[in-house]
């Protein structure tokens, strides 16, 4: 089994960026977490970051290919880019959405996402252990999803 996690703009900037909000750990910090949680749970898992949008749609389509699940946090694209959402509903494999941050109880144009409705489930405002419980409910996910024939 493997997962793919997968990180939208200004993401790599975690650490720098609005500490008071996204904490002070890097995507490195986050990524080195996961890989040692894959391990314990025996999955690999891949990694991919961009700050550009038609990137994002590329490894979505092609995620199908090589993984069983994706965790997903498109960043300020899960608010309004019809494109992504698109993307996710056209695989065929479970999309767990992540925020860092609480995006139900921050500025107005946060609190909906266009994701989510296509996504497997949402997970919002745990800070970067968020991915940890991604990761555990994709690799739940992967195994209980049964392809279509």
């Amino acid at each position: 089994m493997k997962i793919l996690v997968l990180n939208g703009p200004n993401l790599n900037m975690l650490g720098k960026r609005e500490p008071g909000v996204y904490g002070t750990g890097s995507l490195d910090e986050i990524n080195d977490s996961l890989r040692k949680l894959a391990q314990q749970l025996g999955v690999d898992i891949g990694f991919r970051q961009s700050n550009h949008e038609g990137v994002l749609v590329d490894v979505l389509h092609s995620a199908d290919d090589e993984y069983n699940a994706v965790i997903f946090n498109p960043g300020a694209y899960a608010h309004y880019s019809y494109a992504l959402r698109d993307a996710v509903a056209a695989i065929d494999l479970p999309v767990i959405e992540v925020h860092i941050s609480n995006i139900h109880t921050r500025e107005e144009f946060r609190r909906f996402s266009v994701i989510a409705p296509v996504a497997a489930g949402q997970i919002s405002g745990f800070g970067a252990p968020g991915y940890q419980l991604a990761l555990r409910a994709a690799v739940e996910l992967a195994q209980t999803t049964v392809p279509e024939d």
